[in-house]
């Protein structure tokens, strides 16, 4: 499984080195108009060319991409599925310090029981729906406690 891992992230490694020469190679043109045109666009004509010879030698077809990687590679497939799955979680926990950073502290939860209750038209007085929220607090506060207590040995 070391082995496919290892094939997996070189290849997008390879594909990081690409895109990042291509990204590098837009940017020495636009620079390259800004400062003297006459001297230092031929040699940065040649360098890019060279740069852009390198990627184009370097970018694998899909067909060669194929040969390499078997779908039937469990130990290839176990990898990337380890990869993809640590990447996966890597975005989430991204997102929650994210949506995290985004809540206010002093958030006051009557304000937001208010605003929900009247988007939904919920009549806040009626004793039914009392009745309810009682059962439901009632029954968490015991699941809690029992979730709590340690078993006496």
């Amino acid at each position: 499984m070391a082995k496919a891992a290892i094939k997996i992230q070189a290849a997008f490694r390879g594909h990081q080195v690409r895109n990042t020469m291509k990204r590098t190679e837009t940017k020495t043109t636009t620079s390259s108009s800004n400062t003297n045109k006459a001297s230092t666009n031929a040699v940065n004509k040649s360098a890019n060319a060279a740069l852009a010879a390198a990627a184009e030698a370097q970018e694998p077809t899909k067909a060669e991409l194929e040969a390499e990687f078997d779908p039937n590679d469990k130990e290839l497939c176990d990898a990337a599925r380890k990869i993809q799955a640590t990447f996966r979680g890597h975005l989430t926990r991204k997102l929650v310090k994210d949506d995290d950073d985004a809540i206010p502290e002093d958030v006051d939860i009557q304000e937001i029981t208010k605003k929900v209750a009247e988007e939904l038209d919920i009549d806040l007085s009626d004793p039914e729906l009392n009745k309810a929220a009682t059962k439901i607090q009632a029954s968490f506060r015991g699941h809690k406690i029992r979730k709590d207590i340690t078993p006496v040995e």
